[in-house]
């Protein structure tokens, strides 16, 4: 009994890492990662960037479009154009409750090893005062071969 036991826990412990991550994480740590290079995928509609602008450097990828919709093909082939299921992403919205979902997907379906959730989204970006940029500016830096 205590053999299987063990040996339950040893292929436990092995099968641990091989789980993705999805970390919830703050606006001061947003600001060290993307300074660190990881990519920033905001997921909000094209309204939301008009409204409030964007983080600097974020690559704009609708998740849920205005009709409430996800096609989520078509959302993880541009994903993968930023960044590879092997390198860690940020995924921001509004205020972080799709990006719970958005997080998920990449990290139980698509096999994203580290998926960042900025939990408190672009809201709590805004009332401290940090720092955006309009979207015009935003949608000009996406990379080549990425529809943003």
């Amino acid at each position: 009994m205590l053999r299987t036991i063990a040996v339950a826990f040893s292929f436990l412990l092995l099968a641990l890492p091989l789980q993705a991550e999805v970390i919830d994480i703050d606006n001061a740590e947003l600001v060290r990662l993307r300074a660190a290079g990881v990519p920033i995928i905001d997921i909000r509609t094209a309204g939301e960037w008009q409204q409030s602008g964007v983080v600097e450097g974020s690559q704009l990828i609708t998740y849920v479009d205005e009709s409430g919709r996800v096609d989520a093909p078509v959302w993880l082939a541009k994903v993968q154009g930023v960044a590879k299921p092997d390198q860690p992403v940020i995924v921001i919205c509004r205020s972080g409750n799709r990006t719970r979902a958005a997080s998920q997907l990449l990290s139980q379906q698509a096999g994203y090893a580290k998926v960042y959730n900025v939990k408190d989204g672009m809201r709590a970006w805004v009332q401290e005062g940090r720092p955006v940029t309009p979207v015009a500016s935003a949608v000009a830096q996406c990379p080549a071969g990425v529809r943003c």
